[in-house]
């Protein structure tokens, strides 16, 4: 199978059909071998019902349908559990990505990248979305390092040995490329068309620019710091721990040589509470790494790209 094409549908059964047939036969101009596997992530429209009737006119369709509906992630996570391409790519349900860009990313993935993102560089819409995605972007790129335009694209093809190394939950789906990026894989983008959503309400706006900022963060701590907690929780540690034995130090000299007492007592339970909040968060890190140790010894955390 040479292209595995990623879908996942959550009540988008006003689309599936017409989308269905724009895919199949933009597809079929390809002149590769090619399958459609359609997740329903627990529709509680007619998804599932107008999948089946699309599969029964298109053999190249398959459908997962999840018993409830489980996110983003959970469905990409089981759409790329049965594809068998050498390329997978995914694609939003609501036809505002355009299956006739498929030959120009599979041309850009055939120049020897391991994931080609999309680009959606015009026609999206409101300022409501426009600003909140850019600086979402910006923010993306200044913190990670991955310089690219539009990281949130659902429009994307990977070579499918890069998916096995990664996993998804939550929200961790927009950052596919993040942490396909973070593994060494080679990344590049080209500019696709975004067409306007025909039915039903577009999910952007700034509630979802404030959920993506907190992903960011989730995943920044996943990428610096899960093999290496004691860094984070041992540093914030350590200097909690020496304001608080610095000043206690300094109102007991103050207290042996010049007063006679030492000083003022709240300031001296203040050192004490900062020197016991520090060793909590010294004794948290090394318990991170006690952990990671133990699920690490069996595990190998290394990702080979080819053996000579």
């Amino acid at each position: 199978m040479d292209i595995s094409i990623v879908i996942p549908l959550y009540n988008e059964s006003e689309s599936v059909k017409l989308f269905g047939d724009q895919l199949n036969a933009g597809l079929s101009k390809t002149g590769k071998s090619f399958e459609i596997i359609f997740v329903d992530d627990g529709s509680k429209d007619n998804t599932f019902v107008e999948l089946k009737n699309l599969k029964q006119r298109i053999s190249h369709v398959k459908i997962v349908k999840l018993r409830t509906n489980q996110g983003k992630s959970t469905a990409y996570n089981a759409g790329f559990e049965y594809c068998k391409g050498d390329y997978v790519i995914t694609m939003d349900g609501d036809l505002q990505d355009d299956p006739s860009d498929i030959p120009r990313i599979i041309k850009k993935i055939e120049e020897g990248y391991d994931v080609v993102i999309g680009w959606k560089h015009g026609g999206k819409g409101s300022l409501s979305r426009t600003i909140p995605s850019i600086c979402f972007n910006l923010l993306v790129s200044l913190f990670t390092g991955l310089k690219i335009h539009d990281v949130n694209c659902p429009f994307r093809i990977f070579k499918r040995h890069a998916l096995k190394n990664i996993y998804l939950y939550g929200e961790l789906y927009r950052f596919i490329p993040v942490l396909l990026y973070r593994r060494g894989y080679r990344i590049a983008e080209v500019p696709v068309k975004n067409n306007p959503r025909r039915f039903g309400r577009s999910k952007y706006g700034i509630s979802r620019f404030m959920k993506g900022v907190l992903d960011l963060v989730t995943l920044l701590f996943l990428s610096h710091y899960t093999d290496r907690p004691l860094h984070l929780f041992g540093f914030g540690g350590i200097l909690l721990l020496m304001t608080g034995f610095c000043l206690d130090t300094f109102l007991a000299l103050r207290g042996l040589f010049v007063t006679g007492k030492i000083g003022h007592q709240s300031a001296l339970l203040l050192g004490v509470f900062l020197m016991i909040v520090g060793i909590q968060f010294i004794s948290i890190g090394l318990l991170g790494e006690l952990l990671i140790n133990r699920l690490k010894s069996d595990n190998k955390d290394y990702n080979v790209e080819e053996i000579l």
